[in-house]
């Protein structure tokens, strides 16, 4: 069987913009053409290929089949401009899936002097760095900062190092909250801070340590390493932070570690497509090269 690219084009429109009507103006086609499209995929590989619900999902062999065409399409943007170098230069999108904390820490520096140097249309999908491997499986991402170790198949993975998170806050917190020190029955009271429900690095750090679970404390949600911090520093919070966020906050006394005794440390790795090739080689390269040299992950 040899796959018409066409029906695998219409299924990943479909899945990228969670739309049959979205899908079919894109490719300027009518509605029912992709629908028609779609069925016809699914009967020649003997499967379904989406679960028509909301939102729309891949199954499994659609998932393969998006991650596929994408890398195909991926490999005639790089072969275009070496065969055709008069034709208009067009951005090659680069889609990355990131945690939030490598992006307020390291991953803007890695990432910028390629953004000088090329032009690249970049979309960042900010999710959990347990997450991150889940955009690529389903096509969203070409490339992902993950702490699973393992690779997909058809990629790759390198050790970018480690990171460091310490529990801190300020002064007038750790007086107003803490004024004994931080113990299982202080932290019953005091405000905290998590990234989203399924960020689950500060329910392990206080539950292994001070062992008192979710239901026994209060803490917000906010998807945002950035505002983590400010909070902390205005008082609002106490917060798991990447030490190397909080470098100057600590050395300053305007942060202060509530534990120095106890902090967590996460591995994080690189994943990218094994065949890469032109910008995403370079792109990924960088990431690696700059990942290591800041993390320390380099054997």
């Amino acid at each position: 069987m040899k796959f018409d690219y066409k029906l695998l084009e219409a299924l990943t429109a479909v899945i990228d913009l969670q739309s049959f009507d979205k899908a079919a103006s894109k490719l300027f086609i009518t509605q029912s053409a992709i629908s028609q499209r779609i069925k016809l995929l699914e009967e020649n590989i003997g499967q379904p290929v989406i679960v028509r619900s909301q939102p729309i999902v891949a199954t499994a062999a659609g998932e393969r089949l998006v991650v596929h065409f994408k890398m195909v399409r991926e490999l005639e943007n790089e072969l275009v401009p070496e065969l055709m170098p008069d034709a208009p230069t067009k951005p090659i999108k680069v889609s990355l899936a990131v945690n939030a904390d490598s992006i307020a820490t390291w991953f803007l520096g890695a990432i910028t002097p390629v953004l000088k140097k090329h032009l690249v249309e970049l979309d960042l999908i900010v999710k959990n760095e347990y997450q991150t491997i889940d955009a690529l499986r389903s096509g969203q991402a070409t490339g992902a900062v993950s702490c699973i170790e393992k690779a997909l198949p058809g990629y790759q993975s390198f050790k970018l190092g480690d990171v460091t998170f310490i529990l801190v806050c300020s002064p007038e917190f750790a007086k107003r909250y803490f004024p004994n020190g931080i113990t299982k029955d202080s932290l019953r009271y005091a405000p905290g801070i998590s990234y989203d429900p399924s960020d689950d690095m500060h329910v392990k750090f206080i539950e292994q340590h001070f062992n008192i679970q979710p239901r026994d404390y209060y803490c917000h949600s906010v998807r945002s390493s950035q505002a983590f911090v400010e909070l902390a520093k205005q008082g609002a919070a106490y917060c798991l932070v990447p030490t190397l966020q909080i470098e100057k906050e600590i050395t300053t006394g305007e942060l202060i570690n509530l534990c120095s005794d106890k902090s967590i440390t996460l591995t994080l790795y690189w994943h990218s497509w094994v065949l890469v090739q032109g910008i995403h080689k370079k792109i990924s390269k960088e990431i690696v090269r700059y990942g290591q040299s800041v993390l320390g992950g380099r054997d």
